[in-house]
């Protein structure tokens, strides 16, 4: 049973180029957004801690993915009012719907890691 995009009233297909599921998944499959939320599925963490977290993030990366994960309501972002302020991060209830296929593709990825890049060598011999 296909979702009912409610802007257009169409259903919803991220086969159509047209439907803004297309950039939803654009998105949610971005590596950058799937290593936050698995990052984020433990819990809380501030900025810092997840930049130490995910290596190889510039914090211009890091800053945008997390305030686009912010504006379409998978994180929440809480500034303390300290010196100097700190700022944490957390899944809201659809990002941790986000949780369970994004752990999912992470072990399949760091189970298969050795199976593909076997694949690799005898294609590039």
């Amino acid at each position: 049973m296909s979702t009912i995009h409610e802007a257009s009233g169409l259903p919803a297909d991220v086969y159509s180029a047209k439907c803004p599921t297309r950039q939803l998944l654009d998105h949610v499959a971005g590596k950058w957004t799937v290593l936050i939320v698995d990052a984020l599925a433990d819990g809380t963490m501030r900025y810092t801690d997840l930049h130490r977290r995910i290596d190889g993030v510039s914090q211009k990366m890091l800053t945008q993915t997390l305030r686009q994960l912010e504006t379409d309501g998978f994180v929440t972002r809480t500034v303390h009012p300290t010196i100097p302020p700190r700022v944490d991060y957390d899944l809201t209830e659809l990002g941790h719907s986000l949780r369970t296929p994004i752990a999912a593709l992470r072990e399949w990825i760091e189970t298969n890691i050795n199976r593909v890049e076997q694949a690799r060598r005898i294609a590039a011999s």
